[in-house]
Parts: structure tokens; sequence; C-alpha cells
């Protein structure tokens, strides 16, 4: 993956996260932030709009980085305007693919990510913002696979309940390596994505609420510290069918 970092991003985030950490995200001000930067108020201010920004500057980054690789394998429409994937082409594993560009990012970056990671834990605000962080890389993979399936899992639960999986997998184990990151935690990483793409390529048009159950169950059984259960539901389906597979998908869960 290409660097997200420059010399001054780096340093104006890593000086804001050591700041906000050592004296208090409330007490620390941004002059603070630019001097121990080694940049400008106004530089500081033409990269970040506020104290937040700074925090997830990388996440930024790392979301347009995640659109430019999708978008190199996103269908383009024909002469009539219609999207034609390329059987080539598995949306599903180009997904994967992109979340697993964000978790070496973060395995990358250790002494930030895990200092970020703290911070979260004492300013309620921050991990608000990182919620919304969270959702818009769902909803990139989201717009990417209701452009790349075939048309008939365009507008199904498939695209909704893959992504919002694989977006669940991935801070699941992200959140374990950040609680002890001497831990290699790829491998199960790959397993997990490949079990949700099992399930995902193996549902059938009419198999929904089946689907919604047993994306849940991949998602759930991948993390052994929190137990993770995702549900996706559309306008349509009978409410107790769609209770009843979310029933079995926590008691699975739960063992």
């Amino acid at each position: 993956m290409t660097d997200v970092r420059s010399r001054t991003h780096a340093q104006a985030v890593d000086a804001a996260i050591e700041l906000f950490t050592r004296q208090g995200y409330e007490q620390t001000t941004v002059e603070e932030i630019a001097d121990a930067a080694q940049v400008s108020r106004a530089t500081f201010f033409r990269r970040f709009r506020s104290k937040d920004d700074v925090v997830f500057a990388d996440h930024e980054l790392l979301l347009d980085e995640v659109v430019v690789m999708l978008a190199a394998t996103r269908p383009v429409p024909d002469a009539a305007g219609n999207l034609v994937p390329d059987p080539s082409v598995d949306p599903y594993l180009e997904v994967c693919r992109a979340a697993r560009l964000v978790f070496d990012h973060h395995v990358g970056q250790r002494e930030t990510s895990i200092a970020r990671w703290h911070l979260l834990q004492q300013v309620p605000a921050l991990r608000d913002r990182e919620l919304v962080t969270t959702h818009r890389y769902e909803r990139a993979f989201t717009a990417y696979l209701r452009d790349a399936l075939p048309p008939d899992k365009r507008r199904s639960t498939a695209s909704i309940a893959f992504a919002a999986s694989v977006v669940a997998v991935h801070n699941a184990l992200l959140r374990r390596w950040l609680r002890d990151p001497v831990q290699d935690l790829r491998p199960q990483l790959e397993e997990a994505f490949a079990e949700l793409r099992r399930a995902a390529v193996g549902r059938g048009p009419a198999e929904g609420e089946a689907a919604t159950a047993q994306v849940a169950s991949a998602v759930a059984a991948r993390d052994g510290a929190a137990r993770v259960v995702v549900t996706v539901v559309e306008p349509g389906p009978d409410p107790d069918g769609v209770a009843d597979a979310v029933a079995r998908a926590v008691r699975d869960a739960l063992g």
C-alpha cells in the first residue's frame, strides 16, 4: 500500500495524540499541537479543521485510498448505461482486500494506533466520532458491492450484510490486537473473511432471512473475546422469520 502519512501529517497526528494522552483532550489547545508538530497554526488549519480531525486524520486518508482501490475494479457503464461486472473480478474479495489494507495500516502504525485506542476510551466524544468514521467505510463497501455484484444481487441484502459483516470482523479483531499487540491476528482475519465470503456466495436470491443468520454466525464465530452479531433487515420479510434467524445467530454466538 502507499504511505498515507506524510512527515508533516504524521508529526501532527502523533503530537496531538501524545498531548491529549498526557494532559487531557479538553486541556490541549490547537496552538500546543501545532508547536509540538513544528507547524504554524495556519498550516494546522489548512490540513485539519479541528482537534477531532487530527485524531482521525489517518482514517480520512485511508478512506480515500480504499475508495481509489475499489474504483479500480468498479464496473463501468456500457453504451446503454448499464453496469457490466467483470467476470474475472470477485467483488467480495475486493472488499476484503480493502478492509485488509486498513487493518495492516493500523498494525503498521503500532504506537500511534495503541495510543489513539487508549485515548478513545477516555473521551466519549471521540468514540462517537469513531463510530461515524466506521460507518463511512461500511457505506463505501456497500456502494461498491451494489455496482460490482451481478444484477440479481445488487438490491438484495447481500451488499449491505456483507459490508457490515466485514467491518464488524475487522473492528473486532483490531480491538483484540490493540489489547494485546504482540499477537499476530492476520491469519484469523483472513479466515474470517473467507468464511464471510463463503456465506455470501452460497446464498440464493430467496434466502434473505437465512443469509442474514449465516453472515451473523460467521462474524460471531471469529471473535472469541467479544461476540459480534450483525443483522441487516430490509422491508418485506416476515418479522417472525427474521426474529428466529437472529435468535439462532445469537445462540450460535454464545456457543
